[in-house]
């Protein structure tokens, strides 16, 4: 094999080369499956009552969906497909799927585990990124909240209004940003990228506010954080060419 071959999206030979004929075979017949409108519809109705009331579902969707999809369920699993993928010359981003738990206990457990692998992508030399989610550690209301406050400079000039918070809601989101900081200077340490996932609209603002606060401090002199504009919003090619302007103005990347 060529240790940097020519990349053409047509060379499917190449693309698939990590994967066995009996796994193409099976990834074949589940693209296939989802094709069919009637039968996704259903599956989309009974998989979650399934799970609900306890039918023995789960080895049917761990060796399905979830496989095509998923690197696996811990790091260790995940690990192992990532390594195969770089013996041929695949790159990794890594993300931590936690978002919709909350509680502060969880949100230090996300926390924590974000750092544990942003330290293990450091060790890999395949694995440049990792993709976060702020909501993985962060109150959904109290994101709200802030969102409602924000001007439509706020995101792009670092800005978020605490002034609309309560004392103790204020403490919160000090342990929102304390969280940020300690995966970015993880992540600034192991030389990796972190990628800060988009939300949903009604809670965006704050997000890129903090993330902005993020790159302007470590973003000096070597990329370290990177935000995602979501370009289907008629509003975000403005943002990024803001964005753009703010961090050439203040110099950082």
């Amino acid at each position: 094999m060529e240790a940097h071959p020519k990349i053409s999206f047509d060379n499917t030979e190449f693309a698939f080369a990590y994967k066995s004929n009996k796994e193409l075979r099976k990834a074949s017949f589940l693209f296939s499956s989802m094709g069919i409108g009637p039968l996704v519809q259903l599956g989309t109705r009974i998989t979650p009552l399934a799970i609900k009331i306890g039918l023995p579902i789960k080895g049917l969707i761990r060796n399905t969906i979830f496989k095509q999809f998923v690197g696996g369920e811990t790091l260790e699993d995940t690990a192992a497909v990532a390594n195969k993928l770089g013996e041929y010359g695949v790159q990794v981003i890594l993300d931590y799927g936690v978002e919709g738990k909350e509680g502060e206990e969880n949100f230090e457990h996300a926390c924590e585990e974000f750092i544990r692998v942003i330290q293990y992508a450091a060790s890999q030399p395949n694995i440049p990124f990792m993709s976060i989610k702020v909501t993985g550690f962060a109150r959904f209301g109290l994101l709200q909240k802030l969102d409602a406050a924000a001007s439509d400079k706020s995101g792009f000039e670092g800005i978020v209004h605490t002034e609309v918070l309560s004392a103790s809601e204020k403490e919160e989101w000090d342990r929102v940003v304390d969280r940020m900081e300690r995966i970015i200077q993880a992540a600034a340490s192991g030389k990796v990228g972190v990628l800060v996932d988009a939300e949903e609209t009604w809670i965006q603002d704050p997000v890129d506010a903090v993330t902005m606060q993020m790159m302007k401090k470590y973003n000096r002199e070597e990329v370290v954080v990177y935000n995602t504009i979501q370009l289907y919003r008629h509003d975000r090619l403005n943002f990024l060419k803001v964005s753009f302007e703010q961090a050439a103005k203040e110099g950082f990347i």
